[in-house]
């Protein structure tokens, strides 16, 4: 029998890359003659280089960059042929902010990273956005890639209160003959009901008497640049990185797709007998881009089951269902909080021989 292992990060405990293996491991203990096919996957968030690594080569090029508060952050690019990809969180994570830095926290080192894949020789640059802890409005990119305002894009939202007047040449000049794109799975706009800082600026630690006050400086950050394209899908990813390279000219791509075609998912589901997935928390939001839903999506095509293994399952069986899932198996449930974060890779191996137990022919 054959099995496609295709699972996302859980979230604060393993990367995919560690997670599949920890899957396999699992499972063939109780099913050692199954041949098992891992394909980590990534939606651009954490871990979206170290997954293309893995599946498609290339070269690694560390670089040290400016963290979302000013200190000197190492990131990794991954450079493969003329194309290059960049992971945002690495450069501007949730976990180099705390919980009291968004209002200043900046992009600098994501746009910093974009410059490197450049002068690296790259033509395509692939901007993998999630997982961010910032909300500047991709300004901090726009300044590290030559752009220039009447107030500072380098000091995080607070910097753009009344800004009135931004010059993107000197960024497009750096960029032209340079394809971007921006990996994401978020179709928020900019600002407003719907966009990142109502959205997402609470998870970053911003506190709910400041959403107004800071989608009102992103507001007259999409003023002074371009008010149509702040509204359009995908601007509100990363706290706004999406607008900010969308105004250089990047196309928006959902970054499941992205991974999916690079590692060549749907051929090798075809190829499988049953796909595995997984992630931190399975729940409807998982439909919005994320990494078990497109799988699933991909192992319909092939009309092959998928079956997805959590920390957490949070939907009904008609909820799964919906979501192209035939099953869903919790962690904790198995295991126990306590030993899901404290163990990740052995619970998760265990939940894995137990799963295999029932779609496993051998």
């Amino acid at each position: 029998m054959r099995v496609l292992v295709a699972p996302d990060k859980f979230a604060g405990t393993l990367t995919a890359v560690e997670a599949a293996e920890a899957i396999a491991e699992g499972w063939r203990r109780r099913s050692p003659g199954d041949e098992i096919d891992l394909a980590p996957m990534s939606d651009g968030g954490p871990g979206f280089v170290d997954v293309l690594h893995a599946a498609t080569g290339g070269e690694l090029v560390v670089v040290t960059v400016t963290g979302p508060l000013g200190e000197p952050t190492p990131a990794t690019l991954l450079l493969s042929g003329d194309t290059a990809y960049v992971e945002s969180a690495q450069a501007c994570g949730v976990h180099l902010t705390g919980a009291e830095g968004v209002e200043l926290a900046t992009t600098v080192g994501v746009g910093q990273l974009v410059a490197a894949a450049v002068d690296a020789g790259a033509t395509t640059v692939v901007v993998g956005l999630g997982g961010s802890g910032t909300n500047d409005g991709g300004a901090g990119l726009l300044h590290a890639l030559g752009a220039t305002a009447d107030r500072r894009l380098d000091a995080g939202p607070l910097g753009l209160a009344d800004v009135t007047s931004v010059d993107l040449a000197p960024a497009r000049e750096r960029l032209a003959g340079v394809r971007l794109v921006a990996a994401s799975d978020v179709d928020s706009p900019l600002t407003g009901l719907f966009g990142a800082t109502k959205t997402f600026g609470p998870q970053k630690g911003l506190e709910e008497g400041r959403i107004a006050l800071v989608d009102g400086l992103l507001e007259q950050l999409a003023v002074a640049t371009d008010r149509r394209l702040s509204l359009e899908k995908g601007a509100g990813a990363a706290g706004g990185l999406g607008f900010a390279l969308m105004l250089l000219g990047a196309t928006r791509e959902p970054g499941i797709d992205l991974v999916a075609a690079a590692v060549d998912l749907e051929a090798r589901a075809r190829a499988a007998d049953v796909v595995v997935t997984g992630e931190g928390a399975f729940d409807f939001s998982s439909r919005s881009g994320k990494v078990p839903y497109g799988v699933a999506e991909i192992s319909a095509r092939a009309l092959r089951p998928c079956v997805a293994l959590a920390g957490q399952v949070l939907v009904g069986s008609r909820e799964m269902r919906a979501l192209g899932v035939e099953a869903a198996y919790s962690l904790v449930e198995l295991v126990g909080e306590e030993r899901a974060l404290g163990q990740p890779a052995q619970a998760l191996g265990e939940l894995a021989e137990r799963v295999a137990r029932t779609w496993s022919r051998e």
